[in-house]
């Protein structure tokens, strides 16, 4: 059965509000990352999905790369990556991320992937593989890898836990209600095991991320925080939703820098040891923070 969301309440072409306005990313290394990035043609999340924290990041030192290819299998309604039959892998993938992040100097790399159901491993392997060419490649780097669900299956997950990054993260995305909608072919109670059992074998340190503006009620965004700290989550990312494309889900609403702070605070109640909650806030933000 189709989940029913209520009807956009923003009218078309309405302006952004004003504390979703972006300053130009400007600073020496900003410059300096832009322009190896340019040179020589390294793929990074923040250029490509023109992440408005990019500035930041880079002036600190992390930068988030994307694995795997860039055509996922899922076709989840918020998202603006492709969706289709992925590519075949590059195993040389791993050695081309590792050399991106010496030659940018990066003190913390966030290693993420799109979802890859074509394959028997589900790209575990790459993953692996991917942590040890960096770990070989810049033993001073410290890593967060932002992982698919792998399906729930405990020996592709085993094989993230077994590379020992500082940080493991998966995003549950949204609350339990706008699940099916919002992620299609994911599921609110398998992230949540998929974060209890990266715990329980374990890792030292979780993470997880939501975001706000698709038709959520401020209960089920205290209830998803409450089940987020239940399965030991440690770390805790809130931002806006903003839609890609018109072939996307619209936002509903925009969510006030006061409501962000409210979810900050009832988030360090509960026990997080960091939450990020604001409009600009992405999963990778302030990322070198969380392995603390």
């Amino acid at each position: 059965m189709k989940i029913e969301t209520a009807p956009s309440i923003l009218p078309e072409r309405q302006a952004k509000p004003k504390w979703l306005r972006v300053k130009l990313p400007t600073g020496k290394k900003y410059t300096e990352l832009r322009t190896l990035v340019d040179k020589y043609s390294l793929n990074t999340i923040c250029t490509s999905g023109s992440c408005p924290n990019m500035g930041e990041c880079w002036g600190e030192g992390t930068a988030t790369f994307m694995i795997l290819g860039n055509v996922c299998t899922r076709s989840c309604g918020f998202c603006g990556v492709k969706t289709g039959r992925p590519e075949t892998v590059d195993w040389d993938e791993p050695e081309k991320v590792a050399r991106s992040i010496k030659l940018m100097q990066i003190k913390h790399a966030v290693l993420t992937s799109v979802d890859r159901d074509d394959l028997k491993d589900m790209g575990s392997i790459m993953w692996a593989e991917t942590v040890q060419s960096v770990r070989r490649m810049n033993p001073d780097t410290t890593l967060e890898t932002l992982i698919p669900d792998f399906q729930g299956i405990e020996q592709h997950i085993d094989r993230i836990i077994a590379v020992a990054p500082e940080v493991v993260s998966h995003n549950i995305e949204t609350v339990r209600r706008l699940t099916r909608e919002v992620r299609i072919q994911a599921k609110y109670d398998r992230s949540l095991g998929v974060l209890k059992y990266l715990k329980s074998q374990g890792q030292r340190r979780t993470k997880s991320g939501i975001m706000l503006g698709l038709g959520e009620k401020r209960e089920e965004v205290i209830e998803t925080l409450h089940d987020l700290r239940a399965h030991d989550v440690d770390v805790v990312t809130i931002g806006q939703y903003l839609q890609p494309s018109k072939k996307h889900l619209p936002v509903q609403s925009f969510v006030t820098p006061d409501q962000f702070e409210e979810y900050r605070e009832i988030g360090l109640d509960l026990g997080f040891r960091h939450v990020e909650s604001s409009a600009l806030v992405r999963s990778s933000y302030k990322a070198q923070k969380h392995i603390n």
